[in-house]
């Protein structure tokens, strides 16, 4: 590729063609400021925070969308440039709510450390204001108007990554904001409640819902017993909020917060990730030999992924694995199989899962997610929530000394703990069925074909002497593109892992959210996943029907992978949604 030379602040630097303004100033050692800008998504140039003075240039040049040329000089730091910024950032802060002290961004609010680092007066320009109701429709996420500053990244994201575009810009001028058409409030909308809205959003504009308050009040009542379970990512994601760096597992120091703050049982969700694999292992090894039965088959672990399946190709479902998601496992085998063996009511036990996503809190209000005759999950937590909830109940979390998930039902392979990063459950699966068809233990079971941050990945494996062409994708674009194969009749798939989120559920809708100055030059996606593929290379127990704890399930309760009792307790169903 052509490159070209210029200079940045009297610092020269080479650079690619076509490099963007911002992207050569990090390389030179300049950071500059961005409020609109979101790497490979939104570089409209909108807010002007990022402006910059180019030598000979008439006017101010926005540096995420201006591409570099060949000798020019660019200068960011400048009185002019300093004064536009200042003055754009207190023009945003004269229609912006400044409640920053209750604000649940508050320290970690992309406007607020603009507004510290410019010395902005926020009541310098004083006059006309909007107000706006709360959407507060649906039971995983609120927007808040009052405090969006339009830069419209949520609908960058909502509409080229996830291609559903639920949420626009509506109204014109000063009346304009970000909305749903005909002003519907997103819990009347196809909205997949994946929250990636509220990962990119720079303020408090967007944020989930929270339900730290119903887990207290369940810890309080002595008619309870509660159990919590948290889900792969939480435990590499959770370390940011106390300060450690991207994708630092902190498992020990979780378990061991979690049982402080007073619950009966801590255990860990990829017990229920192994039994997935169980059941969809099973289910995609009875497709194979049942020449009727609809084929590829499909991943239903991520719930945004289900509502939009639902939503807009309907006439797929049967492609879908009828299995509920590791944490509807796990909710359902508390209330069945423990609730007996503890000689508890289902009614008196409550379940309390922490997950890096927020389409979970939808998850729980499923039809057929209740085994036992209740919600088989009574409420869950992103991982945002436990790092409040922490703080809130005083516990330094970086002076706990680590603690083991509780056994028995605490334990579970490493090939539930892939689950986490996208191509995580196709490898987890991959590693059950082959030694069950090849009836015997391998050895080779890392399947890095389908790991790693591509939209698409495919690879071709051997199960038994018999090949499959198996498919990962993430994000809905990309789903998108597998599914319009199937529905032409030209997908050459089996077996297909799709995943709501970009790079899996470490990059959830409720993992914490990374300040843009990080997020547009950091693959945090990969970051997070590089822990837990890490942890397990070295670990003993790396496939799900090796767990013991999963061996005793069967044994003692469900007999065998899709017998009748697993599908009353393990399996759902699905149906056509109204397409928004």
């Amino acid at each position: 590729m052509k490159q070209v030379t210029l200079k940045i602040n009297d610092v020269e630097v080479t650079v690619d063609a076509g490099t963007k303004i911002l992207d050569a100033a990090r390389q030179a050692g300049f950071e500059i400021p961005t409020l609109c800008y979101l790497k490979d998504v939104c570089n409209d140039g909108s807010c002007r925070v990022c402006v910059v003075e180019v030598k000979n240039a008439k006017n101010l040049v926005t540096a995420c969308s201006a591409t570099v040329k060949d000798g020019m000089e660019v200068y960011t730091n400048t009185d002019k440039v300093r004064k536009s910024r200042k003055t754009t950032i207190e023009l945003i802060l004269s229609n912006h709510e400044k409640k920053c002290l209750s604000c649940i961004r508050s320290q970690n609010c992309e406007l607020q450390r603009l507004s510290l680092e410019y010395g902005c007066d926020e009541v310098k320009y004083v006059g006309a204001v909007n107000h706006y109701e709360l959407d507060d429709s649906n039971p995983y996420l609120i927007r808040d108007n009052n405090k969006c500053i339009l830069c419209r990244r949520c609908v960058n994201v909502c509409k080229k990554v996830q291609t559903v575009g639920i949420i626009g810009a509506t109204n014109r001028g000063f009346a304009t904001k970000i909305g749903c058409a005909f002003d519907k409030p997103l819990g009347e909308t196809s909205c997949l409640a994946c929250g990636q809205c509220i990962n990119v959003c720079p303020v408090g504009a967007l944020y989930e819902r929270d339900d730290i308050d119903k887990v207290r009040a369940l810890i309080a009542d002595p008619d309870k017993y509660v159990i919590v379970g948290t889900a792969p990512s939480v435990r590499v994601g959770l370390g940011e909020e106390f300060g450690y760096p991207i994708g630092t597992d902190v498992e020990g120091k979780m378990v061991a917060a979690l049982k402080t703050m007073g619950f009966n049982n801590v255990f860990d969700v990829d017990m229920g990730a192994d039994m997935t694999i169980m059941e969809e292992g099973y289910e995609l090894m009875g497709r194979l030999k049942d020449k009727t039965a609809a084929l590829p088959m499909i991943t239903s672990c991520s719930p945004g992924w289900i509502r939009y399946i639902e939503s807009n190709y309907p006439e797929l479902l049967p492609h879908l694995s009828s299995c509920k998601s590791p944490q509807q496992m796990f909710g359902a085998i508390m209330k069945t199989y423990y609730a007996s063996k503890l000689g508890i009511d289902p009614k008196n036990m409550a379940v309390v899962c922490v997950m890096p996503c927020t389409a979970k809190k939808t998850e729980i209000h499923r039809d057929h997610q209740n085994a036992s005759g209740y919600p088989d999950v009574d409420v869950v937590l992103t991982t945002r929530e436990l790092a409040r909830f922490i703080r809130s109940t005083g516990i330094n979390f970086r002076e706990l000394k680590d603690k083991e998930f509780d056994a028995p039902l605490g334990l579970g392979s490493t090939a539930g703990l892939v689950f986490g990063a996208t191509g995580g459950v196709m490898e987890a699966a991959l590693r059950t069925v082959a030694d069950v068809v090849s009836g015997k233990s391998l050895d080779k079971i890392d399947y890095k074909a389908v790991r790693g941050t591509n939209g698409i990945k495919e690879a071709t494996v051997d199960l038994g002497g018999k090949k499959i062409k198996v498919c990962v994708a993430h994000t809905i674009a990309n789903a998108k593109k597998v599914l319009e194969e199937i529905k032409a009749g030209k997908s050459p798939y089996t077996f297909i892992e799709i995943m709501t989120c970009p790079g899996g559920c470490v990059n959830g809708g409720g993992q914490p959210i990374v300040p843009s100055r990080v997020r547009n030059f950091t693959d945090v996606p990969a970051l997070r996943a590089k822990a837990i593929y890490d942890k397990d290379k070295k670990a003993p127990l790396r496939k799900s029907h090796e767990n013991p704890v999963v061996k005793t399930l069967y044994s003692e309760y469900f007999g065998e992978p899709n017998s009748h009792r697993a599908h009353e307790v393990l399996h759902t169903v699905y149906s056509k949604r109204e397409k928004y």
